[in-house]
């Protein structure tokens, strides 16, 4: 009779069962993703199912992180793709397809026999020599600066080329290089402003030196000004109404009424006389400014931008250099922001703010303009891959070829290395180049060509010394990926290869699935 050591309802899956719902999981979760991969990758619509809002993409780790999944491998995977996307911020479904084929050829090898110990360390060797091989192709332009900057338009083009933006995708490759060429080697996108407004067609959108803030200029303010000394504020203007709430208040006629209104108008005054004596002319508050302190302000020629939300405040604040003040009382503990020009400016039907010459001359705003909210999110998401992959590209200088060469040439690499290895493990070794095949291969179904007969003569261009051949995806032949520019970044190619071989070992050292006892609601 079996012994019940588990609490009710608690579930325990052993060895092989626990092992297949892992693989399963995983699995269909790479085949989930695995249509977007590409050039020729298709989009999803994600519906949430409480508020019904849609969201069009091919973002892998947009995609992973909207469904709600059970498996806890598939979890694993929707792990990996986020890491990847915190790191290098694109190559989120590479990774994922990875680890899912290297699973796929796991489960094989396990239907042989062969134990998962075993094809943890072929992978490992595997991994090893893969990684190696990349090392040994990528090359580093940083010294000449004008290769370095073709090559950065060359990784953007191939980042955008999967995306929504890949019919303009010169343009936008253009945009992004010269947004990320501006931060000067820092990696912080929070000084690249994304700005989306609704209105015109994708080409429309573009690249703004300076800072734009999504709100109006107050009332008999100038519409421009310049050299600007800003005071960045967070306090309430609003005090031109008695606020007496829940106290009660005998007065003995309407005279006493009119005092109280006359010493809270007072308290406004020494107020906004407080915030003058700054020496500023431009006044940016996140709460609202009245009437009252808005006249009193502009009578001083103090422009007044009120109820520029949090994100806007800090963000102007990080640009203009100044800091966030919500007391006045100390002037010289104060630091103000400059810029040199602040003017109204027009987009689409909607009037901004923009700032020029700004303290912090990395800062710029890209102005993105598309037909719907879906596809202007959608663009925002493939812009935020490219600027992301740049920023690190900058910092790791070095570059590969894409286009399925890459994983090629790990491939071929790994079969050598395989011829090398003794006993079981040798399989293993050999499988792990399967699977790095078959990122081409997916390359090259979504496209629908025929991939085996295209990943075959890849395979032999490469045997036959032939290092940057690569799959040419508009003619659906194979081709030099140096003579068309189809470039990636190595840490990025790098960081999929560890991410999906470190994600695939886990998964298959599991051999039990334990799940707890579900909580029980409470009965009111």
């Amino acid at each position: 009779m079996s012994m019940h050591i588990f609490g009710a309802e608690a579930t325990e899956e052993k060895a092989e069962n626990a092992r297949l719902s892992s693989f399963v999981g995983a699995l269909a979760l790479g085949d989930l993703v695995k249509s977007t991969l590409g050039p020729k990758g298709m989009n999803k619509i994600l519906q949430s199912g409480s508020t019904g809002d849609i969201n069009v993409t091919n973002d892998g780790a947009t995609i992973l992180k909207s469904i709600q999944l059970d498996n806890a491998a598939a979890k694993i995977l929707v792990n990996i793709s986020k890491v990847q996307d915190d790191e290098v911020g694109d190559g989120t479904t590479s990774v994922t397809v990875l680890a899912s084929e290297l699973l796929r050829e796991a489960e094989k090898l396990i239907a042989q026999k062969i134990h998962p110990q075993t094809i943890v360390e072929g992978y490992r060797i595997a991994s090893a020599a893969a990684l190696g091989a990349l090392e040994k192709a990528a090359v580093d332009h940083k010294q000449d600066t004008a290769q370095f900057r073709q090559d950065l338009f060359n990784i953007a083009r191939t980042t955008l080329s999967s995306k929504v933006l890949s019919q303009s995708k010169e343009y936008f490759a253009n945009l992004a290089v010269d947004a990320v060429l501006r931060l000067k080697g820092s990696t912080d996108l929070e000084h690249i402003q994304i700005i989306k407004k609704v209105g015109g067609k994708l080409e429309d959108s573009y690249l703004d030196e300076g800072f734009i803030l999504d709100k109006a200029i107050g009332v008999n303010c100038p519409k421009r000004l310049e050299n600007a000394k800003i005071l960045i504020a967070n306090t309430s203007m609003d005090t031109d109404k008695i606020k007496i709430f829940g106290a009660r208040l005998k007065v003995d006629g309407t005279g006493k009424l009119a005092e109280l209104e006359r010493a809270e108008r007072e308290k406004m005054k020494a107020k906004v006389d407080a915030i003058a004596t700054h020496g500023i002319n431009v006044f940016v508050n996140r709460q609202l400014i009245y009437n009252y302190p808005e006249s009193l302000l502009s009578e001083k020629g103090i422009l007044t931008i009120e109820h520029a939300d949090f994100e806007g405040v800090e963000r102007l604040s990080l640009v203009t250099g100044g800091e966030i003040a919500s007391t006045f009382e100390r002037p010289d503990l104060v630091k103000l922001g400059r810029c040199d020009l602040i003017e109204e400016i027009m987009i689409g039907e909607d009037k901004l703010i923009k700032f020029s010459g700004v303290a912090a001359g990395e800062a710029c705003t890209v102005v993105l303009r598309g037909s719907t909210n879906q596809m202007i999110d959608e663009a925002e998401r493939s812009l935020h891959d490219a600027l992301s992959v740049l920023s690190q590209t900058v910092k790791e200088t070095r570059v590969v070829l894409g286009g399925g060469c890459s994983e090629m040439l790990m491939s071929c690499a790994v079969e050598e290395e395989a011829r090398k290895v003794q006993g079981k493990k040798a399989i293993a070794v050999e499988s792990f180049g399967h699977a790095l095949r078959q990122i081409p291969t997916i390359l090259a179904d979504n496209a629908g060509y025929d991939s085996s007969d295209l990943v075959s003569k890849l395979r032999a261009a490469h045997y036959e010394g032939q290092a940057d051949a690569g799959l040419n995806m508009n003619e659906g032949i194979i081709g030099s990926m140096k003579e068309l520019g189809v470039t990636e970044s190595y840490k990025l190619k790098r960081q999929v290869v560890l991410s999906a071989s470190e994600a695939a070992e886990m998964i298959l050292r599991v051999d039990d699935i334990l799940r707890a006892t579900p909580r029980k609601r409470e009965a009111v």
